[in-house]
């Protein structure tokens, strides 16, 4: 908190809002010192001075214009990040230099808007708030539809490559999915459910997530994991259908020119090609609603929901993505069925018995997302405990927040259990 009010004042009020402990006298003398300062205080530390400090100040009092971007500087020296609220033109330098300045609206001067990134139109703080779980939001949705699409792209690259191995009697390669198949996909199956996504409302725990790395984008090694992944389960799942079809329970023999028409002996191959495609318009459908949380289980999406049903809830709270997905699952049937449709613009026939495989091959994709996913949880689990610097539940908020700047010494005055904290 950088204000102009007496230090007295400043001191109070940063106490009561939380920004400092509420028991100072715990603090060893050094952080408490440089958590409070003056103006004219900070203004006569060098930069070096200033990065050598145990914490940054939290309250300056006095403050002026100058300060304000002296601090903002030294935040992002530490590698921070800064947002800056103001209303005066003194504020309008700070406002510029921040990643985020956010200027207010009603009261706020017409320099400061100019200068700032963001106008409280409200002049309201919790407007910040929910700004940024609006932004959290839309990033999270972004991702879910990225993830989604080029899933679905790996999968149909290593469909098409792998496939190359299976010919007619030719020696020309039959593929497993027609060209048309694949628009389909691309632009019916995928891209109304990929729209679907952007309507997915926020997860519970948002706001108790650190900031995005803004370098990282929305590439993060956890998506390119993942994307692998679900192409790679989809594509086996697919190419196992085809292949099931084709040698499993037929005698594998592929006719003549099988990619153009349904002559020629080419109907056992059809009705694979038909499998195949079923399945990955299935799997397709699934991943959408696979996606929605990249952690947490389909069945499970809501830490508060019923373990048994409570995912019928989730997925009908998102409706248009629950509609584009039964969509999805109607016209798969007219595709397959339609004469005239099917064989000679699609390139496959209708199946029977075939609907078996695809039923098994989409447990198989819950059955192996689920498993990836609780992988996913047990190491992240792991992996937050480790950065944890707080293994002890009975410690309030205050003491977690503040607790990296407390003593031995001053743990133990306070009723607490005796340990060092740095």
């Amino acid at each position: 908190m950088l204000t102009g009010d007496h230090p007295g004042t400043a001191r109070a009020i940063a106490a009561q809002v939380g920004i400092l402990p509420s028991k100072m006298d715990l603090i060893s003398k050094d952080v408490a010192d440089a958590m409070v300062m003056t103006a004219s205080q900070f203004d006569q530390l060098s930069d070096d001075e200033i990065d050598k400090l145990p914490v940054l100040p939290l309250v300056i009092a006095r403050c002026a214009p100058n300060t304000k971007v002296r601090m903002i500087d030294a935040l992002h020296r530490r590698g921070k990040y800064a947002a800056m609220t103001g209303d005066g033109v003194n504020d309008s330098p700070s406002l510029s230099r921040a990643d985020v300045g956010i200027a207010m609206g009603q009261a706020g001067s017409d320099v400061a808007k100019d200068a700032s990134d963001i106008i409280l139109t409200d002049d309201n703080f919790a407007s910040i708030l929910a700004a940024v779980e609006e932004g959290r939001r839309t990033f999270d949705n972004i991702q879910k539809f990225v993830l989604h699409l080029l899933s679905q792209n790996v999968a149909q690259a290593l469909i098409l490559l792998i496939g190359l191995v299976f010919k007619d009697g030719e020696n020309i390669s039959v593929f497993p999915l027609s060209p048309v198949e694949i628009m389909w996909i691309i632009m019916v199956t995928s891209g109304i459910p990929d729209m679907g996504l952007g309507f997915e409302r926020a997860a519970p725990d948002i706001l108790s997530r650190p900031p995005q790395d803004s370098k990282k984008g929305i590439f993060t090694w956890e998506v390119c994991c993942d994307m692998l992944f679900y192409g790679i389960w989809i594509a086996a799942l697919c190419l196992a259908s085809f292949v099931l079809v084709l040698y499993g329970f037929e005698d594998g023999v592929i006719g003549y020119r099988c990619n153009e028409s349904i002559d020629g002996g080419c109907d056992l191959i059809f009705r694979a090609r038909a499998t195949c495609f079923a399945t990955m318009t299935w799997l397709s459908l699934f991943l959408a609603w696979e996606v929605i949380n990249l952690r947490r289980s389909f069945f499970h999406m809501r830490p508060d929901g019923n373990r048994f049903y409570g995912w019928m809830k989730d997925v009908w709270t998102n409706k248009f993505l629950f509609v584009a997905v039964m969509v999805g699952f109607v016209l798969i049937f007219p595709l397959l069925y339609i004469p005239g449709l099917d064989d000679v613009v699609f390139k496959h026939t209708g199946i029977s018995w075939e609907w078996g495989i695809v039923f098994i091959a989409a447990l198989l994709f819950f059955l192996g997302a689920e498993s990836y996913k609780f992988g996913k949880r047990v190491y992240f689990r792991r992996q937050e405990s480790r950065k944890s610097t707080s293994s002890d539940p009975s410690l309030g908020i205050e003491e977690r927040v503040f607790q990296r700047y407390l003593t031995e010494s001053s743990m133990s005055s306070g009723g607490m259990k005796e340990k060092a904290w740095v």
